[in-house]
């Protein structure tokens, strides 16, 4: 958060008299109250995404490694700024020291300004997978996102080592130590300027632009005709591999897996509109306060209204897990498997393999004992092998 001893420190408060104490007191005691609950739910749910997603293959997607940055990005935001919140509000003190200013500042922005990234890049995904899907066969990867992921990271990193040069230890009117300004707060209205537009109305203009675009192909029609494309070589591919089976009954199965595919990525679609709708909302109250307290002599310092900008960006931070498991059932099911300490579930391919595999062997006792009453099969029983093989090498290709 903007770290500043003139802007939103709760020690501002004055403590001339006893209702002054009582309301710091009853201030002091709702906040770190608040603000334990939403940092508590925030860091254990980001840290569950992360872990479903690191650990389960089939959650190994594009889309999710911009969620797993996300959730870095907002367990940063929760742990330099909403733990320091709360032993700044008990301690009534700064207990940091200067290398604790310069470092939880810069983690804090850090922070704050990967997740509005991470949130642009996974929009630009959904747009080029959904509106241009043979493009995205090339362009949207696990490794490639993985490379946007790390450069992101980087730059941002490299951008937010400004406020090393912008934050120190200062002595308010209670000679009390806070973390804040360096230098005169009017010099920081530029700095201010361009995070509010590279991290708050750049992401929501592109997010706007292209959900609009997505939602023009995806909802528009039942079927766009360029996902009918992308299932035709699949199609094809699945009758060459089975042999002797009728290719036209394989037509039904490949419309209701195309029919299932949208709805998935409705479902996906639906999900990330929610996160994008929520930052927005979450983070107006806060951006807004900053901006327009840079262009006044006498900013409001109003403390119960700062909790509140403070509580809804914590809670943006904070409520991004719990958007996943109501609205993806996918992350809904790894979430209930990862609580209950199971392992994952072996692919279906693997179960395949091990059927076939005892089918196959079975059948080479068989053809052990019973060599010479079987001689007369040999055709039949080569067809039956090759066939108990075919549906593996099918599967693991795929």
């Amino acid at each position: 958060m903007e770290n500043s001893s003139k802007f939103d420190s709760p020690t501002n408060i004055s403590l001339a008299s006893s209702d002054a104490v009582l309301d710091v007191i009853e201030y002091k005691a709702i906040s770190v109250f608040l603000v334990l609950v939403i940092c508590g739910v925030g860091i254990v749910g980001n840290v569950m995404v992360v872990l479903v997603v690191l650990t389960t293959r089939e959650m190994k997607t594009p889309t999710n490694c911009y969620l797993v940055s996300l959730a870095v990005a907002d367990l940063m935001v929760l742990v330099a700024a909403g733990l320091p919140n709360i032993s700044d509000s008990l301690a009534g003190t700064w207990i940091y020291g200067h290398a604790g200013c310069l470092g939880i500042t810069y983690f804090q922005y850090l922070g704050i300004n990967v997740s509005s990234c991470s949130i642009t890049a996974f929009t630009v995904e959904r747009y080029i997978a959904i509106c241009h899907p043979m493009r995205a066969q090339t362009m949207c990867t696990v490794s490639r996102a993985k490379r946007i992921i790390a450069f992101v990271w980087i730059c941002t990193a490299i951008y937010c080592m400004l406020w090393f040069f912008l934050v120190d230890i200062n002595v308010n009117k209670s000679q009390h130590l806070e973390c804040g300004y360096k230098v005169s707060r009017n010099l920081y209205l530029p700095i201010y300027l361009l995070d509010f537009a590279l991290f708050f109305v750049t992401p929501l203009l592109v997010a706007t632009m292209l959900y609009g675009l997505i939602g023009r192909i995806l909802f528009a029609s039942p079927i766009p005709h360029q996902a009918n494309a992308t299932a035709e070589p699949w199609r094809e591919r699945s009758g060459k591999e089975k042999n002797g089976v009728d290719t036209q009954g394989s037509k039904p199965s490949s419309r209701s897996r195309t029919r299932g595919g949208l709805s998935a990525r409705k479902q996906v679609t639906k999900m990330l509109v929610v996160v994008v709708i929520l930052f927005a909302l979450l983070w107006m109250p806060y951006r807004t306060l900053v901006l327009v307290n840079s262009f006044m002599d006498h900013p409001f310092l109003n403390p119960w209204f700062v909790l509140f900008c403070r509580l809804c960006v914590y809670a943006n931070s904070a409520i991004n897990p719990v958007v996943y498991n109501l609205m993806s059932q996918k992350f809904r099911a790894a979430f209930k498997r990862l609580c209950k300490c199971g392992g994952e579930p072996p692919p279906r391919s693997l179960y395949m393999a091990t059927a076939s595999y005892s089918l196959a062997r079975d059948i080479s006792e068989g053809w052990g004992t019973g060599r010479r009453a079987m001689k007369t099969e040999g055709h039949c029983l080569s067809e039956l092998i090759s066939g108990a093989w075919v549906p593996v090498s099918s599967l693991g290709g795929s």
